[in-house]
């Protein structure tokens, strides 16, 4: 089974190959735009591993959410490699992938989402995956829904943007994983049952998740809510 992944939803930008178990990653450089370094490193990817993309079962792409202009580089990458060989592709959330890199049972995922807010959401582990409990939401940081019950573990940087959500946490009593963000070598783990399912979707349909619908504010809006200029 050969799984390509591409994850831009953060600055942590990466491809990964899955290959039977056998996992190959490449980061983007920082300081320079997925658009420019992405399709590149995809390229010396799977030349390295002798792949050609006819040969691929399927692309999973990092849907969101996350930073706007990322999120269409991974859509729009993962809809180009996949269109001229009719590869079905695969959208992951990048909070669920952010989940499933800490390993615990419960994670409430935490991801900046700027302007003043938080992406978040809640998982729990299930056998070959993360579920969901609820929806995604994008909400200042003094609304996010921590849960009540113990043994829960929060990760993503918005703890460390936000101090006030920081603060909510530790008086809740959850750990936080401040160092993770979605990777494409999880997004590829996470794909593989989803393809043997047959959740695979035509290039024509994928459309990142933006959740918030306004996707601009302005600096008086920002401040006005606590947010950062």
């Amino acid at each position: 089974m050969l799984i390509l992944a591409l994850e831009t939803s953060t600055e942590l930008g990466s491809c990964a190959l899955w290959r039977d178990g056998e996992l190959s990653e490449r980061i983007c450089p920082p300081g320079r735009s997925h658009s420019e370094t992405l399709l590149p490193l995809v390229r010396d990817l799977l030349a390295e591993a002798g792949v050609a993309v006819a040969q691929l079962d399927a692309i999973a792409f990092g849907v969101g959410p996350g930073a706007f202009t990322g999120l269409r580089v991974a859509c729009g990458a993962a809809q180009g490699l996949a269109v001229a060989s009719d590869i079905p592709l695969l959208p992951l959330t990048s909070l669920e992938a952010m989940a499933a890199a800490t390993g615990a049972e419960q994670v409430l995922a935490l991801l900046d989402a700027r302007m003043g807010e938080v992406y978040a959401g809640a998982y729990r582990r299930a056998a070959d995956g993360y579920v969901l409990q609820g929806e995604i939401r994008v909400c200042a940081p003094v609304d996010v829904q921590i849960p009540a019950e113990s043994g829960w573990l929060a990760c993503g940087n918005a703890p460390a943007a936000y101090p006030l959500l920081a603060q909510r946490l530790a008086e809740a009593g959850l750990a936080v994983r401040s160092d993770i963000l979605p990777t494409a070598a999880v997004l590829a783990q996470l794909a593989v049952p989803r393809l043997l399912r047959g959740e695979g979707i035509d290039a024509a349909l994928a459309a990142p998740l933006y959740v918030r619908d306004k996707v601009a504010k302005t600096v008086a809006e920002r401040l006005s809510e606590g947010g950062r200029a």
